[in-house]
């Protein structure tokens, strides 16, 4: 099955994402910049590990040249994924991350051609938002006729990781209108029922707008996002602590709902119920990042409905489409 190399391995989830495959069995390779911390992360769960920068293509190079598949959770991704992304396709590596961010998904489409030629996947999102929301809304739009407009949220529960809150924060505020990603109003807030009551839903730019258009074709996306609690935090990003408790994952789940709009102006919607996102992200990166190592691994940009099915969500833990 060749190695995974796991780069940002001793971050917030590239350790639980680490940590998870080791568990599996896989033949894992911690990767990083932090040659006191990848030594006492490798010490600590027995792969050995490569340091390397990512402002040196000869190191990324030689760091992956015998690398079957990597799997780069290091965010925040716009500074990442470039210059990872293009060195798998130089070295024949399969490219699997877990942004949230569209710059991974942006750049895969510029690759796409140059994956292709080489042999070579890029699946960026092969875990978190894009892995759930892609799931449910083509699982909606199996059921709709002539679908138009797609209207999907997620929600947020439990503390952010620092990584996250920190490539949340900023950028444009995008909806796919016509088949073109446009710049859309903040202003644009609508209610989602989770399966709990209608709340208000705020209008955010996902890669969802990137992958469920390729999965689905429908021309118009909206994202939006419920957050609960203390989910996103105030103040200085730099001070959080790394990243939720195992506690504090496994006291919030996740939900996802979405709207699917008919050219006749009928809808059709479903409920998403599943795990807290960080335990879904690692538990989907490394179901994915295994299958891959087994050899599904079709050439070109791809996204985890389109690689492993409409169901694919619902084989990571508990996860749960109820139709509504």
């Amino acid at each position: 099955m060749g190695s995974l190399l796991i780069y940002g391995a001793t971050g917030y989830t590239g350790r639980l994402v680490a940590e998870n495959a080791v568990a599996r069995g896989l033949n894992v390779i911690l990767g990083g910049r932090n040659k006191q911390r990848l030594e006492s992360l490798s010490s600590e769960l027995g792969p050995s590990y490569r340091v390397f920068d990512l402002d040196n293509p000869l190191a990324i190079d030689a760091a992956l040249v015998d690398v079957a598949v990597l799997l780069n959770c290091a965010g925040p991704f716009k500074h990442t994924s470039t210059p990872l992304m293009k060195a798998t396709v130089g070295t024949h590596t399969h490219y699997l991350d877990v942004a949230a961010e569209l710059d991974s998904y942006l750049l895969a489409e510029e690759l796409d051609k140059a994956a292709i030629a080489a042999g070579v996947m890029l699946l960026p999102g092969a875990g978190g938002s894009v892995a759930m929301l892609s799931s449910l809304a083509s699982h909606v739009v199996a059921r709709a006729t002539q679908p138009r407009t797609i209207r999907i949220a997620l929600q947020v529960a439990g503390p952010m990781s620092r990584g996250s809150a920190i490539s949340a924060a900023g950028g444009e505020l995008l909806r796919r209108k016509d088949g073109t990603l446009q710049p859309t109003s903040p202003d644009g807030f609508r209610s989602f029922d989770f399966g709990k009551g209608l709340v208000s839903c705020f209008p955010v730019t996902l890669p969802d707008l990137i992958t469920i258009h390729r999965a689905t074709h429908v021309p118009n996306i909206e994202t939006y996002v419920h957050v609960s609690g203390d989910a996103f935090p105030s103040g200085d990003l730099a001070d959080l602590p790394a990243g939720p408790t195992a506690q504090q994952r496994d006291a919030n789940p996740y939900y996802a709902a979405v709207e699917v709009i008919n050219e006749d102006g009928g809808a059709v919607g479903a409920v998403l119920n599943t795990v807290n996102g960080y335990t879904f992200t690692v538990l989907a990166s490394v179901e994915a990042a295994r299958r891959v190592m087994a050899g599904e691994v079709p050439s070109g940009f791809q996204t985890p409905v389109g690689l492993f099915g409409v169901g694919f969500v619902e084989t990571i833990a508990d996860s749960k489409i109820v139709d509504v």
